[in-house]
């Protein structure tokens, strides 16, 4: 059944327009996982902890261009969606271009540090040992330096996409670049790459399938660009009325969230290679396992932004509240399924990853029991981050990104690290959701709490 986008946005069944927008994103972000997954699956094979851990810490730079495409992309798509909600869609044409210039540059700055600076880079990132540092130099020249402007254009296009209510289309690029890595990895590593070479196979199967992806949003976004608000012309406007200020303070937050998070990934695998590879081995896959709960909720919480920024424009409050608490009902169940799912057969996850006989095998399930208690604590707290980048609300998005992870996390870590050990140093993470998770629901009842449906929110 075909429907309006004004029908989408303002009067469609609440769950219906979640579903909508957001099931598409969230099996999106699913196939990302499992691409993630996927990697760790075949390099398991080769039963190497060097090779686990040399894509492990290679993660953060890689991540770092999620980074990059968020800042731009939720900016972007926040302000594209508030000014279709004021019918101008000259600002969201505007909007749209300044986001895809900004990061292109941007990207294409940190891919040439990353080339420059490549061994310090694999250094900090917990890749000291002689062996893990070449695997690791490997994964980064491929996959950032080579592969980056492919991953973070790829990501910036699904959320401008996103923002138009094409959420399917938006998805189709996420899934397609996903599916194609998952077959590609075997036949890098295996078939047409001589052993030995198997995290280079790798990053050459991630940057081609991203390269895949992107172009498709090019012929997608070439052939309905008569029916696109989207225009990515290179022009003066695209700096004017306060475009570049709208876009870059509304996906700072976001960018800074997967930044520090990135960051606090650094300091766990640099604090974790202290006690050697057969821990950073284990946490690694730990962490690729616990990120499907996260992804759901990235998903769910990427996919009605636009519907949260759409009706806070027209002042639709009561839609914009009830879409909001949906999607943090929604998301929380989904976040706790994953976590039972992962307590339960922790074990058996494990170790379709590591080999029966690797000592990294038990601190894998160990690890993974600690870090998906965080994950229905987190989906509260990241529903709420997205609520706030919606409405325009920065300073709040925020406080709440660097608290999530970075303020809180990191020193917990070295405080943990000291009592506790390498447990201690993972349990900082669902310790720190816990509290995020607290003081985002005070802060959303506070902004709410005055709520009238005439008139504007307050701010705090």
């Amino acid at each position: 059944m075909s429907f309006s986008k004004q029908d989408l946005f303002e009067k469609m069944p609440i769950l219906r327009s979640i579903f909508i927008m957001a099931l598409p994103t969230v099996f999106g972000q699913i196939i990302m996982v499992i691409y993630n997954i996927a990697d760790t699956f075949f390099i398991g094979m080769t039963g190497s902890d060097e090779m686990l851990t040399a894509v492990t810490v290679c993660m953060p730079s890689f991540m770092f261009l999620s980074a990059i495409a968020n800042l731009f992309g939720v900016g972007g798509a926040c302000a594209i969606s508030r000014a279709l909600g004021k019918n101008d869609p000259d600002r969201a044409s505007d909007a749209s271009a300044f986001a895809f210039w900004g990061c292109f540059a941007i990207t294409a700055l940190y891919s040439f540090f990353a080339f420059l600076f490549a061994d310090i880079f694999i250094d900090l990132l917990g890749g000291q040992w002689a062996e893990v540092h070449s695997y690791a130099r490997q994964y980064l020249m491929i996959t950032v330096v080579i592969g980056g402007e492919f991953t973070a254009m790829n990501a910036l296009l699904s959320h401008l996409i996103r923002a138009e209510g094409r959420s399917i289309h938006a998805s189709i690029g996420i899934v397609l670049g996903g599916m194609l890595n998952i077959v590609l990895d075997p036949l890098f590593m295996f078939v047409w790459l001589n052993p030995g070479n198997e995290t280079l196979g790798a990053a050459l199967a991630t940057a081609a399938s991203n390269a895949v992806a992107l172009s498709y949003y090019a012929v997608m976004i070439f052939r309905s660009q008569q029916s696109f608000v989207l225009d990515f012309t290179p022009r003066r406007e695209v700096l004017q009325h306060g475009i570049p200020a709208d876009i870059l303070t509304t996906g700072l937050p976001a960018c800074l969230m997967t930044l520090f998070e990135n960051i606090s990934y650094a300091v766990l695998d640099n604090l974790m290679s202290v006690y050697g590879t057969v821990y950073q081995a284990g946490l690694g896959v730990a962490k690729k396992l616990n990120m499907l709960a996260h992804s759901i909720v990235r998903g769910m919480s990427q996919g009605v932004l636009p519907l949260i920024a759409y009706n806070f424009s027209k002042q639709n409050y009561q839609r914009m509240k009830k879409i909001t608490l949906c999607t943090a009902g929604l998301s929380v169940t989904m976040a706790g399924a994953c976590m039972i799912a992962n307590i339960s057969f922790s074990r058996t996850f494990v170790g379709l990853f590591i080999q029966n006989g690797s000592a990294s095998l038990q601190y894998g399930v160990e690890f993974l029991r600690i870090l998906c208690i965080g994950a229905p604590f987190s989906a509260c707290a990241y529903t709420f981050i997205s609520f706030f980048q919606a409405t325009g609300e920065a300073h709040k998005s925020f406080r709440l990104a660097i608290m999530r992870k970075g303020i809180v996390d990191i020193p917990l870590m070295f405080i943990l690290n000291f009592f506790l050990q390498y447990r201690g140093l993972v349990w900082a993470t669902p310790i720190t959701d816990i509290l995020c998770c607290a003081v985002s629901v005070v802060i959303y009842l506070k902004y709410i709490r005055p709520f009238e449906p005439a008139d504007r929110l307050p701010s705090l």
